[in-house]
């Protein structure tokens, strides 16, 4: 991993060998809040021998948005409304700095995308959306294009700094038990499509 990419080692070797068990499967791969790109990079990279997947990025690039009731921590100084704003720009020049095929990158909302925003049949699916409403509607977006054996993880599924998304998770496991299977990686949530 570049050294100037700024993402916790041993998580993102998780991760990336979880995307690793869905490289041959058809469906294309999605991140739900990529920030400035860091780990887009790396999941990009993993797909460079892969012409026939796309690598779809999405997030507001306008920050974090408000808080909810589920959202609330002890904690609650942190991450705040506007924090963490990024740009289409930075994510794009870090691409074209690894030699990476530029990504399909849909700037907005999440509660604002439509079906024309996403791809037909999705493989593999990082959510890091952070708090609880962004959860539950990037999750209610990918969960009817998972592919059979695709993979869901759900960044901070386990870190009380950020409850809203491990709340988000379980409400969601509560209606799709019998579609998807739930492992804990680290702090992540795993949800393979049965």
């Amino acid at each position: 991993m570049p050294k100037e990419l700024q993402i916790p080692n041993r998580e993102t070797e998780l991760l990336l060998a979880e995307m690793r068990k869905t490289i041959d499967l058809p469906g294309d791969v999605t991140e739900f809040g990529c920030y400035e790109g860091d780990t887009s990079i790396l999941l990009a990279g993993e797909l460079r021998n892969t012409p026939d997947k796309w690598l779809y990025l999405y997030d507001s690039f306008e920050g974090l948005p408000a808080k909810t009731a589920e959202d609330k921590s002890s904690d609650g100084w942190r991450f705040k409304e506007g924090e963490l704003k990024a740009s289409p720009d930075t994510v794009l020049h870090k691409f074209k700095k690894y030699a990476l095929p530029d990504p399909v990158i849909v700037q907005g909302w999440f509660n604002e995308l439509t079906d024309s925003d996403l791809p037909g049949q999705i493989s593999f699916a990082l959510l890091d959306g952070d708090f609880y409403e962004s959860i539950k509607t990037s999750l209610a977006l990918v969960a009817p294009r998972m592919i059979a054996g695709g993979i869901i993880a759900i960044h901070d599924y386990r870190n009380a700094r950020l409850p809203g998304s491990g709340k988000a998770v379980n409400e969601f496991l509560a209606d799709h038990a019998d579609e998807f299977a739930l492992r804990i990686v680290a702090t992540m949530a795993i949800l393979e499509k049965k």
